[in-house]
């Protein structure tokens, strides 16, 4: 399954907390950049990696349902996102040789 590096940061901070975690926590992903989007932009970004996350069933959502949309507050891994993340800590990069 191919991942993001923001979906990775996601799964690896949340690999480190037990339970649930506050979304905030992962706005310190762009603090590592040069190039620091606007704070509407980083909001969204998480947003949607959260919500991908999701649907590939990584992460379980707590929140807000309003008629029209979701507001996730709260995350946690679920097994398979647990495993996923193990497996990344694992992995070593491969390097680009040729």
């Amino acid at each position: 399954m191919k991942l993001s590096h923001l979906q990775k940061y996601i799964l690896l901070s949340g690999y480190g907390e037990k339970g649930k975690f506050n979304r905030n926590k992962l706005l310190k992903f762009y603090d590592k950049q040069k190039k620091k989007p606007k704070i509407e932009d980083r909001v969204n970004v998480i947003t949607k990696s959260l919500e991908r996350l999701i649907d590939k069933e990584l992460l379980i959502g707590y929140g807000t349902k309003t008629p029209h949309k979701w507001f996730v507050k709260e995350i946690k891994l679920t097994a398979s996102g647990k495993r996923m993340a193990k497996r990344l800590r694992g992995e070593q990069q491969q390097l680009p040789l040729k």
